[in-house]
């Protein structure tokens, strides 16, 4: 857990692309939301490993949005109901079925089309709050922390000299 906790910081202090990290937060979200064998759940790691997302913060947001999706069943079968049942939308639904490929998304179960229709209203206000937390943790919080005297003593001990090193050594071996 501590591991887990120490790389994902290592991550959001590392020079990675703040759209990078808050694009694995906002996919990994589709992804925990919504049905796992579904359709759309291939296009969202198709795109998560065609482009350059981080696979870390894309797993833990996946792995908190899945268990925050049991209880959020009832509001996506509730939304799910009422877009399946609206008369201006009948004709949709009718056309999409005789389409096989589809079908195969289905579409027609309640929770599948609301947990679909409220990751994708949430997809991008989440992606641009994680991208405005990542930047202002980088600029704000990250200064701060750094200046603790907790951490100034952590890195004049000799156990944080070798950890540097070690990582040095590890860069130059991945290079």
């Amino acid at each position: 857990m501590l591991a887990t906790l120490a790389k994902l910081l290592k991550v959001l202090n590392s020079e990675t692309s703040p759209w990078s990290l808050a694009w694995g937060i906002s996919l990994g979200m589709v992804l925990g939301l919504t049905p796992l064998f579904s359709l759309h759940n291939l296009l969202v790691l198709f795109a998560v490993l065609a482009l350059r997302i981080n696979l870390s913060f894309f797993l833990i947001s996946f792995t908190v949005c899945s268990g925050l999706a049991y209880l959020l069943d009832p509001a996506f079968n509730y939304a799910g109901e009422l877009l399946l049942t609206s008369p201006k939308l009948l004709t949709t639904w009718q056309a999409l079925y005789d389409l096989p490929l589809a079908r195969l998304a289905q579409f027609n179960h309640t929770i599948t089309l609301g947990s679909v229709a409220v990751a994708l209203v949430l997809l991008f206000p989440v992606l641009v709050m994680a991208h405005f937390i990542i930047i202002n943790y980088r600029t704000r919080i990250q200064i701060r922390i750094s200046r603790l005297p907790i951490v100034n003593i952590i890195k004049g001990t000799k156990f944080w000299s070798l950890y540097q090193k070690a990582s040095q050594v590890k860069k130059g071996l991945s290079s």
